[in-house]
């Protein structure tokens, strides 16, 4: 084995396996773009959870606050997709890969409304008081505008100029974009009170988010400005000192 070999970080063979999986599973012709993928589910999370409200006849506070949060976060990312789209989903993938991602990543975030209607998990269901839902609103609420203003600010000035984004949001964050994220699918695994949710969080936190993160991190290092960029700013959390 070569010293280049030896040298190739281990989160970046996980990163060539998971974009085989998700890119060109099963082979044949690329022919879904990855946005169809993430948009049929992002705008389908309503209408499932609906689906589920009236088939076990459950219209609890807890349900209702899940459909306005999870359902319409959904409708707010197909907005940001018409007014300032992300390139990188538009890649094209077979139709394998789209359902790799679907019942790998996207598919696992229905488990969560699943768990808190359906009834499940029994008599003992623990339900979210109104202490947790009102955290969870705002956290939601938070994520949500910290994730659409990092994205358009990113497209917008790649649009314009490229190289590192050090203004705005990204002069305190590096990834501000996934800070929201985390912040929304947290709220919705509040609501749900149990430990599941938080696993599958862990599994995309780790096995997808941060590995995006650090190949983020790779590709920006190219950048002469990089060193004083990432000593002045947090990879998710501000840097205060």
């Amino acid at each position: 084995m070569s010293e280049q070999q030896t040298n190739v970080p281990i989160w970046s063979h996980w990163a060539r396996f998971t974009a085989f999986m998700t890119e060109h599973f099963l082979g044949g012709p690329q022919v879904l773009k990855f946005a169809w993928v993430i948009n049929f589910q992002k705008t389908g999370t309503f209408f499932y959870i609906l689906l589920l409200m009236n088939y076990y006849q459950n219209f609890s506070l807890a349900a209702c606050v899940y459909l306005a949060l999870h359902g319409m976060y959904g409708f707010c990312w197909m907005l940001k997709h018409f007014a300032f789209p992300d390139r990188s989903w538009e890649k094209k993938v077979t139709i394998g890969g789209g359902l790799m991602a679907f019942v790998l990543v996207l598919g696992l975030y229905w488990v969560f409304p699943y768990l808190l209607i359906s009834g499940i998990l029994g008599p003992d269901q623990k339900m979210a008081s109104l202490t947790v839902l009102t955290a969870a609103i705002s956290v939601h609420t938070l994520g949500v505008v910290i994730m659409m203003t990092a994205d358009c600010q990113k497209y917008f000035t790649l649009k314009y100029h490229q190289g590192l984004i050090r203004e705005g949001l990204f002069k305190y964050i590096r990834h501000p974009n996934y800070l929201g994220e985390i912040m929304l699918y947290a709220s919705y695994a509040m609501i749900v009170q149990h430990w599941i949710p938080w696993a599958i969080l862990a599994w995309v936190w780790i096995g997808v988010f941060l590995v995006n993160i650090l190949q983020k991190e790779a590709s920006m290092s190219r950048y002469p400005e990089w060193a004083e960029y990432k000593k002045q700013s947090g990879m998710l959390i501000p840097n205060l000192f």
